[in-house]
Order: structure tokens, then sequence, then C-alpha cells
């Protein structure tokens, strides 16, 4: 059994318009939220062995609010293809993962990371509020079998759906 983690970054600054979107930094409210997520991440104990970021400031300083929930055990890598990946890309992305590998995640962006999320998960109780809804820091659980070469939509369980807001956060 293999688990993949989806995480849409958390909530972005709109404050300088001028700035790119590829650098806009999390806002306060996006910083708690990572909070909130690495809580959940460590009352679930769910470690990563593999961490894939998209290379954009909000998706980063996601990963720096999760980072102490994920201990130094996680590989971490920064890729500049994530940040505009749709799910066709963020699937052949996922198959490329090494097969000694158990467990990954991915730190990205809407609408690829949600709907990716949808494509793969082919059963599990929290679709309906998955589909109805991915916000920023939302997490998505889910569980495979076989190896990431042969993931393919609906080939998934979705185990679990949270969003900040859902945990008690803001």
């Amino acid at each position: 059994m293999r688990r993949l983690l989806l995480l849409r970054h958390a909530k972005s600054s709109w404050d300088d318009p001028g700035i790119a979107d590829h650098e806009r930094p999390l806002n306060p409210r996006g910083r708690r939220a990572t909070e909130v997520i690495a809580g959940h991440l460590r009352d679930r104990g769910l470690v990563p062995e593999l961490v894939l970021c998209s290379s954009a400031v909000r998706t980063r300083e996601t990963l720096e609010g999760i980072a102490g929930a994920l201990g130094d055990r996680a590989t971490v890598e920064i890729e500049d293809g994530l940040y505009s990946a749709g799910e066709d890309e963020l699937l052949h992305r996922l198959r490329r993962i090494e097969e000694r590998v158990g467990s990954a995640m991915v730190i990205g962006h809407n609408p690829g990371v949600g709907r990716l999320a949808l494509d793969l998960a082919g059963s599990g109780e929290l679709i309906d509020q998955m589909q109805a809804k991915f916000p920023t820091a939302a997490l998505a659980t889910l569980d495979l079998e076989g190896t990431w070469s042969d993931l393919a939509p609906g080939g998934a369980e979705l185990v679990d759906f949270v969003t900040p807001k859902g945990l008690g956060g803001r």
C-alpha cells in the first residue's frame, strides 16, 4: 500500500498587485493555516518519505510551515514544473517516483491538485466534500495499491480530506 498526500498551498497575499504570481507570499491567515495542517500531520503521524513542492513562494512557505511535522526523514524536491502543472502533468510526475518510496506529498496549486485528487479517488466517503471545494491548505490523503508507475484515475481510495477550517482553524 502506498500513501499520497495532496496539499494545496495556504492562502496567499494579494497586498502588492505589482508582484508576479510566482512570487506571492502567504498572508497571515495562510501562515496560521499551515500551523493547523502541521498539527493534523503530527496527530495522524503522516510523514511522507518524499515531498514534491512547487517552486512558487507560497508553496515553499507552506512547506516551511509544516516542516516541523515532517521531521528530518522526508526528502524534499522543489520543482519548477509543479508551478503551472495541471492534473495530467502531476500524474505524470507521480508515476516517476521511485518504487522504493512508500509515501509522497505534493504541495501545489489549484486547479491541478484538486482535480488530481478527484481523478485518483475511486472510492472514499469524503469525495463529495472534496468535490464541493478544495480550498487553500486543504489536504487529501489517498491510499493506493500497486506501483507509482501504475497510478491511474480511480486507482486510489480517499481516506481523509481536511481543511484548516474543518480542523478548527480559521
